[in-house]
């Protein structure tokens, strides 16, 4: 028979090796939330890059049924200018207009907030469109009705699906905010 002593050693030992487990266990669990997380990333991304695949050859039917002649399409276009950069999804691009299209898979206020601020460096970082009438569009799988209005109501473009189909949902009064 063990002393009291001998069974609270004991008892404790047991209690040292479960937390050993259990600590093994969470940093297994950290590591699948880690995995897991990384795999949604990637999966958010490849949502963005099928965005714009999409969005890039309606936009030559979109914009031209707006007004706007399209010769170029340009993808992920990207400047770096001293400590400054951007970084475009699309440029839909004439001799005198620019429309940089910002492709999101759920588009949030944010999203169109950053877009903004990217549209007012396009000309200083992009000089050669430094003469070009600037204009902004939002395109996106999931565009809630507030963020769809917030963005009209900031003078982009907001490119959503209807049915098969992508449209501009602006209306014909809409005037877009040029930069």
């Amino acid at each position: 028979m063990s002393s009291p002593a001998e069974e609270i050693w004991a008892i404790l030992h047991e209690l040292a090796e479960s937390q050993k487990d259990t600590d093994r266990r969470a940093k297994e669990t950290e590591q699948k939330i880690k995995e897991v997380t990384a795999s949604i990333g990637k999966l958010g991304n490849r949502l963005g890059d099928f965005i714009e695949d999409a969005v890039r050859p309606a936009a030559v039917r979109l914009f031209r049924e707006r007004g706007i002649k399209v010769h170029e399409v340009q993808q992920n276009v990207s400047v770096q200018r001293g400590d400054e950069g951007l970084e475009v999804d699309l440029m839909i691009v004439n001799d005198l207009d620019l429309v940089a299209v910002e492709c999101k898979s759920n588009l949030k206020q944010q999203d169109v907030d950053e877009h903004l601020a990217r549209l007012a460096k396009i000309k200083r970082l992009l000089p050669k469109y430094a003469n070009s009438r600037v204009m902004g569009a939002v395109a996106a799988m999931v565009i809630p009705d507030n963020v769809a209005r917030y963005a009209y109501s900031k003078g982009l473009f907001v490119i959503g699906q209807s049915g098969e189909h992508l449209e501009i949902r602006n209306d014909a009064e809409f005037q877009p905010a040029v930069w």
